[in-house]
């Protein structure tokens, strides 16, 4: 059992955390990855079955769409890029540099979702980065290309703006002005690059748009709202919960209540939106210390507060591997038994495993185990890692398009594939599962050779050498 400092108290984990284990002992599994990734990217750009549409999810290993937004096609662009950053390949740059020029551009401008970092930072930001790191030739004209994308995305992504009564507000969610999610607080680091780039986005009256004030606005309320810290706003408050997403009301700016668009109950937690937020604070507080004005004392202790406490609950109420069920409040769970106690069991009769959370997870925890000098997370985000870097979640089979098995998109809507004759989908991937899992692994992998750790701000770094 893994003991795990937050803030000032001990926690026991349920995750089998190994304490010995470090970034150089996963190289060798970290390269068998990549050599399994570059053929699944380039069979997945060559596919009849998508005919150009955006892959989401697998059938009988096989990417399809799904309906919903094209909010994973910086993801199937982004793993070409990543797999170049890790091996050099460069059919795989190809694949990523065309996808992006050719296909992107929607994206930058796209005043309907709060997708925005997911979708350009995993094109238009690795591209720069790589660009001015020296990885490829870019013209000062494709600097530019890539750097206006950025600025005019992040400007995009907080026009989606609900105003809240205290003065504050949120990036809403393609749910509408009501709906704040606790996906957006990972996708919202696109404000912090937009800003850091040098742009001021102007409105009404040519009056300024403050990037940093909205950016900080909606990391509070996710924080206050999304996450639960055990203090009684009601009665299944448990410290480190968090609720996918909470109502407003759009009228008067007040908070209503706890809602779910794709876990099981408002009550309940949605493990891939749980690591959403560990992550995505994780990263805010590793950019605090390249950046420490950007945000005031109070915000940095509540991001620690808030990263803490969801990390602790990853830890918590995850079976011993470091997968974990999709929802901690899944009605199958009670027929699985004591299933905190040992590994998941992705081929079980009742509910099915998240592995895109653990992929997402993993990173969160090694992230902040950095930022707070506290070896504990570190190591238990590298054994999760290690975990969903071999079978049964690696896909190992070259005729399977996906890399990490056994993710779900949307249980409670029935969208995840399942075999005929079975109650649980398991085999099949989904892009974000797929991305997350190497960029996981390229940022441990940076690591383990000594090189820069890859973060979402890189190519802002780089323009400040």
């Amino acid at each position: 059992m893994a003991t795990v400092k937050a803030c000032c108290s001990y926690h026991v984990g349920v995750i089998d955390v190994d304490n010995t284990i470090t970034p150089e002992n996963l190289l060798p599994a970290i390269d068998r990855m990549w050599s399994l990734s570059g053929e699944k990217i380039k069979r997945i750009a060559q596919s009849e079955t998508l005919q150009g549409r955006t892959p989401v999810v697998t059938r009988n290993g096989k990417y399809e769409p799904q309906g919903w937004t094209e909010w994973t096609q910086g993801f199937e662009f982004g793993s070409a890029v990543l797999q170049y950053d890790a091996t050099g390949d460069d059919d795989c740059l190809q694949i990523g540099w065309r996808g992006t020029r050719e296909k992107m551009h929607t994206h930058v401008s796209h005043s309907g979702v709060h997708d925005h970092g997911f979708n350009n930072l995993s094109t238009y930001g690795n591209l720069l980065r790589l660009g001015l790191e020296g990885r490829f030739d870019m013209c000062e004209d494709e600097r530019a290309f890539y750097t206006l994308a950025l600025q005019v995305s992040g400007a995009v992504q907080a026009g989606r703006w609900t105003p809240t009564a205290d003065g504050g507000g949120f990036i809403h969610s393609f749910n509408g002005p009501q709906s704040l999610f606790v996906d957006t607080v990972r996708s919202c680091r696109i404000l912090a690059v937009s800003h850091l780039l040098g742009h001021a986005p102007l409105g009404e009256q040519d009056k300024a748009l403050d990037l940093p004030k909205r950016l900080s606005d909606h990391l509070t309320k996710t924080a206050e709202y999304n996450i639960f810290y055990g203090e009684g706003r009601d009665i299944y408050d448990v410290s480190g919960r968090t609720a996918h997403e909470t109502l407003w009301n759009p009228n008067s700016g007040e908070y209503r209540c706890p809602s779910t668009q794709q876990g099981y109950s408002a009550f309940s937690t949605w493990t891939r939106g749980l690591a959403w937020a560990m992550l995505g604070y994780a990263e805010q507080l590793e950019l605090h210390l390249k950046e420490p004005e950007l945000y005031s004392d109070e915000l940095i202790e509540l991001m620690k507060k808030a990263a803490t406490a969801t990390c602790d609950f990853y830890l918590e109420h995850t079976p011993t591997c470091g997968v974990p069920y999709w929802d901690t409040g899944a009605p199958g769970l009670v027929h699985i038994g004591d299933y905190l106690s040992r590994p998941a069991d992705p081929f079980n009769e009742h509910e099915p495993v998240d592995s895109s959370a653990a992929a997402i997870a993993c990173q969160g925890l090694v992230r902040l185990g950095d930022v707070l000098d506290n070896p504990s997370y570190t190591a238990a985000g590298l054994t999760v890692l290690r975990t969903i870097l071999d079978e049964p979640y690696l896909s190992v089979e070259q005729s399977h398009e996906g890399l990490l098995l056994h993710g779900v998109y949307h249980r409670p809507n029935g969208w995840d594939f399942t075999v005929a004759g079975r109650y649980v989908p398991s085999t099949e991937s989904c892009m974000w599962g797929d991305y997350h899992l190497r960029e996981a692994a390229l940022h441990v992998g940076r690591r383990a050779k000594g090189e820069r750790p890859y973060t979402f701000f890189g190519c802002v770094e780089e323009l400040s050498q």
